[in-house]
């Protein structure tokens, strides 16, 4: 690869990236439910720890995080586009709008069901303990 394309590459690829790290800067200014996901991973985070859970557990965890985090900046985009063509309600628009929201709440639920099933053996074992 000629260093000329190289360092286009590199040029563009991290302003790809700076463009990505505003968007994820954006929605944590504008969505509350962003927000949220953040604090129940850092809480999900502080418990995995002190449970001990294998390396394995991690990596689901992560990729549970990953895909729900993933949902909610695609939902904001959905509802910013939305927003942007049609302003005021529209039946067409709501549709999008909800369904989008609800791929955010399936991966949502499926992501606590895998944690619960993921942590839950650990939490129950230390309450019989106690």
């Amino acid at each position: 690869m000629e260093k000329k394309s190289l360092y286009t590459l590199l040029v563009h690829g991290s302003k790809r990236f700076g463009q990505a790290l505003n968007g994820i800067s954006l929605s944590w200014e504008s969505e509350l439910t962003m927000r949220l996901h953040l604090v129940a991973m850092t809480v999900v985070c502080i418990a995995a720890y002190f449970l001990e859970v294998s390396l394995f557990e991690w990596m689901v965890l992560f990729i549970l995080f990953g895909l729900v985090m993933s949902m909610e900046l695609m939902n904001t985009a959905v509802e910013a586009l939305c927003n942007y063509v049609q302003a005021e309600d529209h039946p067409a628009i709501k549709r999008t709008k909800d369904l989008a929201a609800g791929a955010v709440l399936v991966a949502s639920v499926f992501a606590v069901a895998i944690a619960i099933i993921l942590l839950g053996p650990k939490v129950w074992g230390l309450l019989q303990a106690a």
